[in-house]
């Protein structure tokens, strides 16, 4: 297909169940949670082919902006947009569409995913081109591993070549009805990462969101770029209402389509989704730092300093960072951002 999928790179999350190690100064995106090379420098090793992907796409806010540069530095021809605010998903798309130009394919990538198998990625993504330069608006459906109520899914309708029609978005299940969609087979989870025509997005979106999609088009007619980074107008942004690709476009298009892949895919939401993803040794656990574990199973210990010892304990994890040490079971990992010390306070 030649190098024309462009790569638009996602950096707005906070990654607060992540907390202690991920911070607002240094959040999730940044951090070499899996492997040596950060979430973010992996999204961008993944469209590096230029014989496949133009050169990427990154949408972030000003306090991450040195972040992105830090992490983006040696990747040639590389565009940057600043969101004045963060207006969830939908808008910043629309932003980089906008720049873009409407004939470019899109592939919008979260920037704090990790996939194991990047050619999988890759031939998912030159598939879901395909089907994007035939009008339609293509997710990756993940295939599920587990009944997982924290994603949402995805079910696939009829054959188009190559993917299927999306008969519906469903929001997360619970333990039940995730059970069911995995014996269904016909169910995939909803991994963020999204492929169309830039020009097929704007329309569905002045049709669905009009009042989104012209504040999005007044921000970009009134923005301006200074050191390679363009910076939508403040004030046009600051009208819009926030809202993700999912609700805004994806679930009331008619054009919905979704490719199925198998990659690797993990979301890396909260410390047990990480230990999923870390290689674990014989009895399950997973380390990094320093630490002793006598008689545990499951547990993961990561320590930027201190020695971390256990012993005899189940499914617990335990992380220290600087000044700060977490313990949670496997099961309250999500609760993780509601902790004052996550949110800030």
């Amino acid at each position: 297909m030649g190098s024309s999928i462009h790569p638009v790179i996602l950096c707005g999350g906070s990654g607060t169940r992540l907390w202690p190690r991920s911070r607002a100064s240094r959040p999730k995106p940044f951090l070499p949670l899996v492997g040596h090379r950060t979430l973010f420098e992996q999204s961008l090793d993944r469209v590096a082919n230029r014989s496949v992907f133009a050169a990427p796409t990154i949408v972030a806010g000003k306090a991450h902006r040195e972040l992105v540069r830090e992490q983006s530095g040696d990747v040639e021809g590389l565009a940057m947009i600043e969101e004045p605010f963060g207006r969830n998903t939908a808008p910043a798309i629309a932003l980089a569409a906008h720049r873009a130009g409407e004939d470019a394919i899109l592939l919008v990538c979260p920037s704090d995913h990790h996939i194991a198998d990047a050619p999988a990625f890759a031939a998912a993504a030159e598939t879901a081109a395909a089907l994007a330069g035939e009008g339609w608006l293509v997710a990756f459906g993940i295939e599920p591993t587990r009944p997982e109520t924290g994603y949402g899914y995805i079910k696939r309708g009829e054959n188009i070549g190559g993917g299927f029609a999306i008969e519906r978005f469903v929001e997360k299940p619970d333990a039940a009805r995730a059970e069911q969609f995995l014996a269904d087979g016909g169910y995939s989870w909803n991994g963020g990462i999204f492929c169309f025509r830039a020009g097929t997005y704007l329309e569905e979106l002045a049709r669905q969101r009009p009042d989104m999609a012209a504040a999005v088009e007044r921000s970009v007619a009134g923005g301006q770029e200074a050191d390679g980074i363009f910076h939508p107008d403040a004030e046009a942004f600051a009208a819009i209402e926030g809202e993700s690709i999912d609700y805004a476009v994806m679930e009331g298009t008619e054009r919905a389509a979704m490719v199925p892949v198998s990659m690797g895919w993990s979301d890396i939401g909260n410390w047990q989704a990480l230990r999923e993803a870390l290689d674990a040794d014989a009895n399950g656990n997973v380390t990094r730092g320093r630490s002793e574990l006598v008689d545990c199973r499951n547990v993961m210990v990561q320590s930027d300093g201190p020695r971390v010892s256990a012993i005899g304990i189940e499914d617990i994890i335990i992380v220290v960072d600087g000044d700060e040490v977490l313990v949670t079971t496997a099961d309250g990992a999500q609760a993780v951002g509601k902790l004052a010390g996550a949110s800030g306070q």
